[in-house]
């Protein structure tokens, strides 16, 4: 944090004259103690009546020097282990602060200004401007943004994402919007630019993305990294991205991606081109782009492909997933990998060079993107799959009936109602008389379901047979309607009433006065 010199001037002065305590001078002008500390520290001032008091860590200072200036990076809880291990009975916090005032500072960094020629550099970045709600779906917004280092002339554009296609989609339209190529182009270590890096003393090994090198052979230029964790090699494009987020992006209103991206080339065209050129105060950025313009490299004749291209697999249903989203293909090619050609606007599905779907893209999340005559094909072949197996099981149960469907057809009739006809009549009736009624309505040169029907219904009046059910019962249903067999009542005959236990013959529910004989008279010795 940089101090004003009109601060730094108060805090010297409550300090040396007015004898304040650097705790009173941060809480009067609102500071840490740190800063008080680090300006009173940068001035070099010491009262003079304050006589310094000796610290425990005074002995150690040579062994903590010596060790910190051949490990400048040293942790301050290693360096507080060694010396514990020497004597010091102090704690590792006090220590940490004291050792932070010991430890050795690296020596500023002298930069040069960097000064390129019209038309020789470009420099190109990402930046991250929090995320956008798409339907059920969160989308990062990322913003493409070139800069051409003579002109400091600024192309953005926003996207829902960081991939390739959009990577390279920024570059196409920024070349048309600069009317032209700049010879180099510097990129930060992305991996849309520089899948691997190696650096050595002696040079660095770096493996650029392949679909970046074929983009840069066909438009002439130069891809080139700069170093790890070295933004000054690309400060015009990291202002670039500050000022926009300052004076385009803040407090700005939208409804979608493409109503920002129309606003930001208005803001690239009007105010971003009317800024002054740092280069010289009487001209506008626009002016030294305009003068860089014909340095550029000329654009290709020929549009180069940008379009997302990826690989993938439609299972059993007519679709297939991109991007979090469903599109519709023809039920023919279910079951295949397929190839998703995806732009920003419209997605397209083919098979080989064979185009086979165009869906407008959707940046929804779990939404199902179908065209109507893929769903009504599915349809009207799953109808005709259905009447497709009556007809087998027809022509298979009677073979007749495959000559009638032939003449039956010749006749003009409708197969799918003759077919319905048929088999309504064979689940009544059976294969075998249906066999029969067929040949008979052949030989009468009537392939109709009427015919077959007659012909059955004169076969069972001449055999006297009762009519077919319609409706076949359930299981339930034949177990209710059951034939009870009555049972021969002769075995009751033999039955008698067994003495001691029925005295009134009369009383005997199996009795019966008509049958049974007359009783016997009494016998007079049988009376008391």
């Amino acid at each position: 944090m940089a101090i004003a010199p009109e601060l730094r001037a108060q805090i010297l002065r409550l300090y040396q004259a007015e004898r304040w305590r650097i705790g009173t001078i941060a809480s009067q002008l609102h500071l840490h103690r740190d800063t008080v500390q680090r300006v009173l520290s940068a001035a070099c001032v010491m009262r003079a009546e304050q006589p310094l008091r000796p610290s425990q860590i005074d002995p150690y200072l040579p062994f903590i020097r010596d060790t910190l200036a051949k490990f400048p990076t040293l942790a301050a809880s290693r360096l507080h282990a060694m010396v514990r291990e020497r004597g010091y009975t102090g704690g590792p916090d006090h220590f940490r602060h004291l050792v932070a005032c010991h430890r050795p500072r690296p020596a500023g960094e002298a930069y040069l200004r960097l000064r390129t020629l019209p038309g020789e550099q470009a420099q190109v970045d990402w930046g991250h401007f929090g995320h956008i709600v798409v339907g059920r779906a969160k989308r990062p917004l990322m913003a493409f943004v070139m800069v051409l280092s003579y002109s400091r002339r600024i192309f953005l554009r926003f996207s829902l994402n960081a991939r390739m296609d959009s990577f390279l989609r920024g570059h196409v339209l920024a070349f048309a919007a600069f009317g032209g190529v700049a010879r180099v182009l510097l990129y930060d270590n992305l991996k849309s630019a520089v899948l691997e890096r190696v650096d050595h003393p002696s040079g660095s090994a770096i493996r650029f993305h392949p679909d970046l090198l074929a983009f840069a052979a066909a438009h002439r230029y130069e891809p080139r990294p700069v170093a790890v964790a070295r933004g000054n090699e690309k400060g015009r494009v990291e202002r670039s991205i500050r000022y926009i987020r300052d004076n385009f992006f803040a407090a700005r209103t939208f409804t979608d991606v493409d109503d920002l991206n129309a606003q930001a080339q208005v803001w690239c065209e009007g105010d971003a081109c009317d800024r002054r050129w740092p280069e010289d105060d009487r001209l506008t950025v626009r002016q030294a782009g305009q003068a860089e313009q014909p340095s550029l490299m000329k654009l290709p004749e020929h549009d180069y492909p940008v379009a997302e291209r990826v690989q993938v697999h439609a299972g059993k249903t007519p679709y297939v997933r991109f991007d979090l989203n469903d599109y519709s293909i023809p039920h023919t090619h279910v079951r295949r990998t397929l190839t998703v050609l995806a732009d920003p606007d419209r997605l397209r599905v083919l098979d080989g060079a064979t185009v086979l779907a165009t869906h407008r893209r959707s940046w929804d999340r779990r939404a199902q993107v179908e065209q109507e005559v893929h769903v009504q094909a599915l349809v009207d072949h799953k109808r005709g799959a259905r009447a497709h197996r009556a007809t087998n099981r027809l022509t298979q149960a009677v073979p007749a009936a495959a000559e009638l469907l032939q003449c039956a057809a010749a006749r003009g009739h409708n197969l799918g109602s003759v077919t319905a006809g048929l088999s309504k009549l064979l689940d009544r009736y059976g294969a075998k008389p249906m066999q029969a009624a067929v040949v008979e309505a052949l030989a009468r040169d009537v392939p109709h379901p009427n015919a077959v029907r007659l012909a059955l219904e004169r076969a069972r009046h001449a055999d006297q047979t009762p009519p077919p059910v319609d409706t076949p019962l359930s299981e339930r249903a034949r177990s209710l309607d059951v034939t009870v067999q009555a049972h021969a009542l002769d075995a009751y005959d033999v039955l008698r009433p067994v003495a001691g236990l029925i005295s009134d013959p009369t009383s005997d529910p199996t009795s019966d006065p008509a049958t049974d004989p007359a009783p016997k008279p009494a016998d007079p010795k049988d009376e008391p």
